[in-house]
């Protein structure tokens, strides 16, 4: 379960500003555990600011939203704070109720809600306004986790808890897992995220919790999308590209994707089943697993697919 962070009561109040400064000084280390959680503080005094977001947001509004739009990468639930930086992302998160005219369009799986899933990164969250949504924690141990869809993985159930006002909790990159259930009323929450250098490659998973299994990766890099264009267009160039990256590149995910896309391009047939079978020996453990499990169909009849 996330661990539950008690900063001191004591009635401290900052501005916007003065967590930015904070953040951008000597003290704060997102790098680690500890060194996030001594955020906690700071972002408990800038909860107790009730007019902070409401000041915030009128002045995105006149501006058309600007600084929205050019910076901020996640959907219109979230207000980034301030840019974010090669350290740290500053957001606040709007969590809607079941009878809310947002939640009745969009529906709940656009919030993630009954969606039980991981993330990538260490964060550090506060209930900042309303009653805030609910969770059913799981952990896991990622050690040994390959990350492939179906693959088995020991899920422990902790517990459920709800994100009230100036409750904190500091979520664990690949360790906690929450199925979110929707907030009784228009919840927010303020968070600051864990950014570091190779964090797009940082892999965040959807459970199937009654299975006990991974029921998909939720994140792709733009350069295994770009690869799977590169292929799929036929190219020489790009084939010796994906044979250099399946055998030789540092992110495991990407060899795994130029190894699906080397599959794809070849016939049917022999030359798949020769594709499987030297992955079944693969140094990549989602190599492998994608090739057991291929390799399985096979014996049981079936025709190896599209990977």
């Amino acid at each position: 379960m996330p661990r539950l962070i008690v900063p001191p009561e004591d009635g401290a109040m900052i501005d916007l500003p003065a967590l930015v400064d904070w953040c951008e000084g000597p003290d704060f280390d997102p790098s680690c555990e500890e060194g996030l959680a001594a955020a906690a503080p700071m972002l408990r005094a800038l909860s107790r600011n009730r007019d902070f977001l409401a000041d915030f947001a009128i002045a995105e509004l006149k501006a058309r939203c600007a600084g929205q739009r050019q910076g901020n990468p996640y959907s219109a639930q979230v207000i980034l704070l301030h840019p974010p930086t090669d350290r740290y992302v500053l957001r606040a998160a709007f969590w809607p109720a079941e009878r809310d005219h947002v939640m009745r369009m969009s529906g709940p799986s656009a919030f993630l809600y009954h969606v039980p899933h991981d993330h990538g990164f260490d964060f550090l969250t506060v209930g900042y306004l309303g009653p805030g949504y609910a969770s059913d924690y799981y952990d896991y141990d990622p050690g040994g986790v390959a990350g492939a869809d179906g693959e088995p993985v020991a899920l422990r159930f902790v517990g459920r808890s709800q994100l009230s006002e100036g409750r904190m909790l500091l979520y664990r990159a690949n360790r906690d897992i929450h199925a979110q259930l929707p907030a009784e009323s228009l919840s927010v929450s303020l968070n600051i995220l864990a950014s570091a250098p190779g964090q797009g490659w940082r892999r965040q998973y959807r459970f199937d919790t009654v299975r006990g299994v991974i029921a998909q990766c939720m994140t792709v890099a733009s350069a295994q999308l770009l690869l799977e264009l590169a292929v799929g267009c036929r190219t020489g160039n790009a084939i010796d590209l994906a044979h250099d990256f399946a055998g030789h590149h540092p992110e495991d995910a990407m060899r795994w994707t130029a190894w699906r896309a080397i599959g794809d391009a070849l016939p049917p047939g022999e030359a798949r089943r020769a594709h499987v079978e030297r992955g079944a020996g693969d140094g990549s453990p989602l190599i492998r697993h994608a090739s057991a499990r291929i390799l399985r169909n096979l014996r049981n009849g079936q025709e190896i697919p599209c990977f």
